[in-house]
């Protein structure tokens, strides 16, 4: 049985329709038929007995979305209505264009093929006993109906499920997007705030600096104090540039330095993973412009939340190597790898975009034996 949430959907249009069905079926019955009166108001009876049914208990659990036994016992009640409508007025077999549906609605395939089988049989038992010559012509439509009702009922319940499949993909890829946008719009933000701070570090900063230190040198005890001023105002200005440089960083480098911040990342990656992940730095360590810093933390951090997403790794490594004309951060593991050249999903165009903006050049190593080796060079 497909998902009564699909159902719910369309709920509105299939009840008007089983609705017109079975007016259509009750009034041809009581105006157009030809047995006995009483036999077309039991019949009649039986069909809005059926509709009442559906509208009581059958609404319910189409859409409360789960089946159980209430379901079952509906369609047992809708058989067996349907039965003594039947035997008081064959025309009634029109409502299997009704009922037939109704029950790929509320149960599993393994209990609607039965139950299918089941309602068309009914004609053929009461002619067996009303009129035995038309039983064999009856089995033929039985047959018939039962193959075309199975085959519609499956055909109607993939599509359904189809569908279904679809919507969620849809949501997902809707939720993929809003996720891809707003990380995008974060970057952006980190980026545009990491280029401000190194501007205003290696801009305003360097000249406060600049400018204190030739006052000094042409007053070095600031008797002016037209100089003594310049300096002092020199120097506040340096605090507030500082200041906003301090501001402008990520937290992450707030807090201290990069080989520091990059040991948390790996200290939380192992805390929330339980898989351990050493941090190794090999060179003079020194203060670089802080986009290169940015660039390399957020690259680790990348790297890093790939490793716990995608790898199922047992161990992982970073290196943060200085040299005198650069800085090399190097990320290994020894998961499952992946293929480089599809691997837009991982970040990697994103740490490849970071890299460009301060000349820098990344480069990925990835095979199923081995795992990954992430590597990010930059000038510095």
């Amino acid at each position: 049985m497909t998902d009564r949430h699909e159902h719910s959907s369309y709920l509105r249009w299939w009840e008007a329709y089983f609705a017109v069905v079975a007016v259509a079926v009750a009034g041809a019955v009581v105006v157009a038929d030809d047995h006995a009166f009483w036999r077309r108001l039991v019949a009649a009876a039986a069909v809005a007995a059926m509709v009442a049914l559906y509208a009581a208990v059958g609404h319910r659990a189409i859409v409360k979305g789960r089946e159980d036994w209430l379901n079952v016992v509906v369609v047992a009640g809708e058989i067996g209505f349907f039965a003594v409508a039947v035997a008081a007025a064959p025309f009634v077999t029109w409502m299997l264009f009704a009922i037939i549906p109704l029950f790929f609605q509320l149960v599993e395939m393994r209990v609607a093929v039965p139950a299918v089988i089941a309602v068309n049989l009914v004609t053929p038992t009461v002619n067996f006993f009303e009129e035995p010559r038309l039983v064999p012509m009856d089995l033929l439509i039985s047959a018939i109906s039962i193959a075309t009702g199975i085959w519609l009922g499956f055909w109607t319940t993939r599509v359904i499920a189809q569908s279904m499949e679809r919507a969620d993909l849809i949501e997902e890829l809707e939720k993929s997007r809003a996720e891809n946008a707003r990380l995008s719009h974060q970057a952006g933000v980190a980026a545009e705030r990491a280029r401000l701070a190194g501007e205003i570090h290696d801009t305003l900063a360097q000249g406060f600096t600049s400018i204190i230190t030739l006052l000094q040198a042409a007053d070095p005890a600031l008797r002016d104090e037209r100089l003594a001023l310049a300096v002092r105002t020199a120097k506040e200005n340096l605090a507030e540039s500082r200041a906003l440089v301090a501001a402008l960083t990520p937290a992450a480098l707030a807090e201290g330095s990069l080989p520091d911040s990059v040991r948390r990342q790996a200290a939380r990656f192992t805390e929330e993973t339980g898989t351990p992940a050493t941090v190794r730095v090999t060179g003079s360590e020194r203060a670089l412009p802080t986009a290169v810093e940015v660039v390399l933390l957020r690259a680790a951090q990348e790297a890093l939340t790939n490793v716990r997403r995608h790898a199922a790794a047992q161990e992982a490594a970073v290196l943060l190597a200085y040299a005198p004309s650069s800085v090399r951060l190097v990320v290994r593991d020894d998961g499952r790898g992946f293929d480089p050249a599809a691997a837009d999903g991982f970040g990697l165009n994103g740490m490849r975009a970071r890299a460009c903006q301060v000349e820098g050049a990344l480069t990925v190593h990835s095979d199923p034996a081995m795992g990954t080796t992430i590597e990010l060079e930059v000038p510095a």
